[in-house]
């Protein structure tokens, strides 16, 4: 039974949620305020984390920012609708998904099984290819691992962004539209408006820094996708 992290200070969305969630088969833990749901997340015992913006004691942006020093759990940001400044900064501080209030349970449901869908493929292949490396240039990808590094140092990547560099590594040289890039990072199809890709690629673009002779890594092909460039 995969183990959720809820953080909000909506105790009845909190109770609701339990249950729902009970039903489809995960196990919810709730805190209600920013500082104890940071020091839950980081004690390592949970599969996912959902992250309120609008926390008391601290706002769930510095305890993803925080969060984000030690550890690269999944995280799903809950943000206000019509908040499109609170989704992109979500993202840029490590988010790997969000989703607006108010939501449907089902759609809450479905980003979360989506995101765990993404997480147990990943495993399930580093299974099979336990010493496989994708390698450009001075960056390489440990697939067994799911670590990478450029120069031999390690680049610290949530699981989204190193999601998106390893599909983009394996088809270097090649257009990847955004779908397959969603797919890749987050296990569903990007949605209407959704920018998720482009602020992971952005993140990506400022972790590997910057390139001999001032060469872009990540190039963008405007209104189709993105490609690694060999």
């Amino acid at each position: 039974m995969k183990s959720i992290l809820l953080v909000d200070d909506d105790y009845e969305l909190g109770e609701l949620l339990t249950e729902y969630l009970s039903m489809e088969g995960f196990q919810l833990t709730v805190v209600h305020d920013g500082k104890a749901g940071l020091k839950a997340a980081q004690d390592g015992q949970y599969d996912l984390l959902l992250l309120d913006v609008m926390l008391p004691g601290m706002n769930g942006f510095e305890v993803l920012r925080v969060l984000r020093e030690t550890s690269s759990m999944p995280v799903i940001m809950l943000t206000a609708r019509g908040e499109s400044v609170d989704r992109v900064l979500g993202l840029e501080h490590g988010a790997d998904d969000y989703i607006p209030k108010p939501y449907h349970h089902h759609e809450l449901v479905a980003r979360i099984k989506a995101l765990f869908r993404r997480i147990d493929l990943s495993t399930d292949g580093n299974a099979v290819a336990e010493s496989e490396e994708l390698t450009v240039d001075d960056i390489v990808v440990h697939i067994n691992k799911r670590l990478v590094t450029r120069n031999g140092e390690e680049i610290s990547l949530t699981g989204a962004e190193y999601g998106v560099l390893e599909c983009l590594m394996r088809r270097a040289g090649e257009l990847v539209d955004k779908d397959t890039l969603s797919m890749a990072a987050l296990g569903r199809p990007l949605m209407a408006y959704d920018r998720s890709i482009d602020m992971h690629v952005s993140n990506l673009r400022k972790k590997l820094g910057d390139r001999q002779g001032n060469a872009e890594w990540i190039k963008t092909v405007r209104s189709r996708g993105y490609m690694l460039v060999p």
